[in-house]
């Protein structure tokens, strides 16, 4: 999981930030490098998070809490080594 190498200072808070920026402003943008030689898929870690899937879809939500329920499934979803 991405929180567990923040754990290790291979991810630090910035990355997770800038991946969460990335998927805001362009949801369908593609795997984002970040890290110590990482990559991720943001579209594909909010699909297999269930509740950032469905809040994603809801016109009720606000900005601030589609951002927390992005970076929640960032944070549990598993990275790539590149």
């Amino acid at each position: 999981m991405t929180l567990d190498l923040m754990a290790t200072l291979h991810v630090v808070d910035d990355d997770v930030a800038a991946i969460v920026d990335a998927y805001m402003a362009d949801p369908l943008s593609g795997p984002i490098h970040f890290g110590e030689g990482f990559r991720i898929d943001p579209a594909a870690a909010v699909a297999g998070h269930p509740f950032a899937r469905t809040l994603m879809g809801q016109p009720w939500a606000s900005n601030d809490l589609r951002r927390a329920a992005v970076r929640a499934a960032i944070l549990l979803a598993q990275p790539e080594r590149c």
